[in-house]
């Protein structure tokens, strides 16, 4: 998992409130365990007509929003089934931050598993946020982890509440693998101890 870095970049405003993980992932996309190629089926039935083609008034099909890597979404998103699919399908389009007033438990914890920083504000700032994303290109969001900060395209900065542990491992690219092998050394002489007191094991 890739370190999370200080990012300044291009938000899409998406206010819809209780978008579920089968509006971000459908049901049929999920036959996948690959983490990868789920990108271009992100919002699939918001994003494209029954025959393929693109639907020009969604806004990640709208030029300015092609390379978001931030969305400011409305209230409860991520609810829904607990399918991992759904982080996965945002990060692989290229999504790194999402701003809300609240987020679905599960889906909330998957996202740091998988890269990505979900940032709870309240629900005046979010509202500040998603007028800047309406600004399209010209309007810039920065996202500070280290320092907590979310930061407007008018310097407004807003500060968030965040998980130390969750924190830490955004900031140093710790997945669970990555955790687990933090501690091989300690693992290796557990297991060396256990083999001498116990070598029928």
């Amino acid at each position: 998992m890739e370190k999370f870095t200080p990012l300044t970049g291009i938000a899409a405003p998406m206010p819809l409130v209780n978008i579920d993980t089968d509006m971000i992932i459908p049901k049929q996309f999920l036959k996948t365990i690959q983490r990868s190629g789920l990108g271009k089926n992100l919002f699939d039935e918001m994003r494209y007509t029954q025959d393929g083609r693109e639907i020009p008034d969604f806004v990640l099909n709208q030029p300015a929003y092609r390379n978001a890597q931030i969305l400011i979404a409305g209230d409860n998103f991520g609810c829904g089934s607990s399918r991992e699919h759904a982080p996965w399908a945002l990060a692989d389009f290229g999504i790194k931050v999402i701003i809300s007033t609240s987020f679905a438990d599960i889906f909330y914890g998957n996202c740091f598993k998988n890269g990505m920083l979900p940032i709870v504000l309240p629900q005046e700032q979010v509202e500040i946020l998603m007028e800047d994303a309406r600004k399209g290109e010209n309007a810039r969001i920065a996202i500070d982890l280290e320092s907590q900060t979310v930061t407007s395209a008018d310097g407004q900065v807003f500060t968030f509440e965040i998980d130390a542990f969750k924190k830490h491992c955004l900031l140093n690219g710790l997945d669970d693998i990555a955790l687990t092998l933090e501690k091989v050394s300690a693992i290796d002489t557990f297991e060396t101890a256990a083999a001498q007191t116990r070598p029928w094991v």
